[in-house]
C-alpha cells in the first residue's frame, strides 16, 4: 500500500469497527472551533500549535500528546475534563457525532436568504 493516507473513519459502531479516539477528539474540537466562529489559524495561535498540526488533529490524522489535547481545549475555552467526558460520552453513544447546532442554524439561515 503506497502513501500513508489516512484509513477511512467509522462514524457508528453500526459498522461493527469501533471509531478511534483520536477521530472523535477531532470531530470534537472542529465543532467547538465552528460553535465559536473561529478559523483554524485563531485557534491555533492561541493553542501555540500551528493551523496544519490542528488541521491534522481534527481529522484525526495525529495522535496528539495530552499537553498538546490540553493546549488546544485551553485555546477553545473549554476544560480538558469537559473535552475528554464529551469524547468519551460519544465513545458509549456508539462513535456518534452529534449534530453541530451553530452550523445547522447557519444552514438554516443561509437556505432563508
Amino acid at each position: 500500500m503506497a502513501g500513508s493516507a489516512t484509513p477511512s473513519r467509522p462514524t457508528s459502531a453500526s459498522s461493527g469497527i469501533e471509531p478511534l479516539w483520536r477521530h472523535l477528539l477531532g470531530d470534537r474540537l472542529r465543532s467547538l472551533r465552528h460553535d465559536r466562529g473561529e478559523t483554524l489559524g485563531e485557534t491555533a495561535a492561541r493553542a501555540g500549535v500551528s493551523p496544519q498540526y490542528l488541521s491534522e488533529m481534527e481529522r484525526g490524522a495525529k495522535e496528539p500528546s495530552s499537553e498538546m489535547i490540553a493546549a488546544v481545549a485551553g485555546a477553545l475555552e473549554v476544560s480538558l475534563l469537559d473535552l475528554t467526558a464529551a469524547v468519551a460520552d460519544q465513545l458509549r453513544a456508539g462513535g456518534t457525532v452529534a449534530p453541530d447546532p451553530a452550523a445547522t442554524r447557519r444552514s438554516t439561515f443561509a437556505l432563508a436568504a
